[in-house]
């Protein structure tokens, strides 16, 4: 049997046993165990709020236990395989143990970068904010494919997304929006995203053909639903505005003072809800995405190196911190400012193909911390 072939065997073996173990799968597994029981048992549902967060306990476990449980198993068939073949010394099954290595190789790699998101909120749904910046018309057009850019991704992993508000640029393109993902570990995946990316090109926009630099602002927040301890006063601590809807929506959100927009006076925290025709619902929603806000800021006060790499965002243009740079003119490529991580093809990365990047800030986020 071909050596490299049985090292790499034996390493996704080994592997695997790291991972079971730093991830407590035995613990793990018994407490999906205690839930089951739980859930199955009479009157499961009389206390709703206590049975949601054993229901929400559960999806999270099953995130890992799932996978590393099929990963324990294909270890051991590996393990047999192994045994066979050279016992045997019959070449017929190699074929079989080269297809279940690179089948178990895939899992793990997956489930190892999942393993990289183990904060509570990684696995949270997610707020994602742009903000146009410096550059005028080409700005707001540069918000607006970052905004598809990411609608793209959600496609690709199959994410719900909702629409939260948006607000057009006059010309071109977008002045801001906002947008909730929804997905296994979308907050972790896209935490890395908050700061200023920065497009060069040859403006569509300027009739002389000259290259410009266009910056737009990333802003990404947890939403964690009630596990955020976070306490408002809505009455004291916050301001409330309401205002007429500007996007698209029919007749009666735009004739109707439904957006809410929120303040957070101490903070200076400001969110923005227009998607729904009920001022009630845009107003539940807004509090939400505010509660995820301040989350966000009280986790980065917790941990100073954290709000280092995010970045200041007081100045959404030059000045500012830039995480990534889509350079179309006069060469071609992408490339993370911090991870050094780069693309020689604008093209997929703009239709959404963004896990390379966010795959290599999760590893450098564990060698740097």
């Amino acid at each position: 049997m071909d050596h490299e072939l049985k090292d790499k065997c034996t390493g996704i073996m080994d592997r695997i046993v790291k991972l079971r173990d730093s991830l407590d799968y035995a613990d793990k597994k018994k407490r999906t165990r205690e839930i089951n029981e739980l859930m199955g048992a009479a009157g499961f549902w009389d206390n709703q709020e206590k049975a949601q967060e054993l229901v929400n306990e559960m999806q999270q476990l099953q995130l890992v236990v799932k996978p590393l449980t099929e990963l324990v198993k294909g270890a051991e068939d590996l393990e047999v395989l192994l045994e066979f073949i050279e016992e045997e010394g019959s070449e017929d099954s190699i074929p079989e143990l080269a297809a279940t290595a690179d089948r178990l190789d895939t899992t793990l790699e997956n489930l190892e970068l999942q393993a990289m998101m183990s904060a509570p909120e990684d696995g949270s749904a997610a707020y994602l904010s742009i903000q146009a910046g410096e550059g005028g018309t080409d700005s707001s057009d540069w918000a607006e494919m970052l905004l598809r850019m990411y609608l793209r991704w959600c496609e690709r992993r199959g994410f719900n997304v909702e629409l939260l508000d948006r607000s057009d640029a006059e010309e071109a393109g977008i002045r801001s929006a906002t947008i909730r993902i929804e997905g296994d570990y979308a907050y972790g995946y896209l935490k890395g995203e908050t700061g200023n990316h920065r497009l060069i090109r040859i403006s569509p926009f300027d009739s002389a053909g000259r290259r410009h630099t266009s910056f737009a602002a990333i802003d990404v927040s947890p939403d964690m639903g009630e596990i955020a301890e976070i306490e408002i006063n809505w009455d004291q601590d916050v301001r409330e505005d309401t205002y007429r809807a500007s996007g698209a929506g029919g007749q009666h959100i735009n004739k109707t003072d439904s957006a809410i927009r929120l303040t957070h006076l101490e903070a200076g925290v400001v969110v923005q809800c227009q998607n729904n025709r009920s001022q009630h619902k845009n107003r539940a929603e807004a509090r939400k995405m505010l509660k995820a806000k301040l989350f966000q800021i009280e986790q980065e006060k917790r941990d100073a190196e954290l709000a280092a790499k995010r970045g200041g965002k007081s100045k959404i243009g030059f000045g500012g911190q830039t995480v990534r740079n889509y350079v179309l003119h006069p060469d071609q490529y992408v490339k993370d400012a911090r991870t050094g991580y780069k693309a020689g093809n604008p093209g997929p990365i703009l239709d959404g193909d963004l896990d390379g990047f966010l795959e290599a800030f999760l590893r450098w986020g564990m060698t740097e911390n």
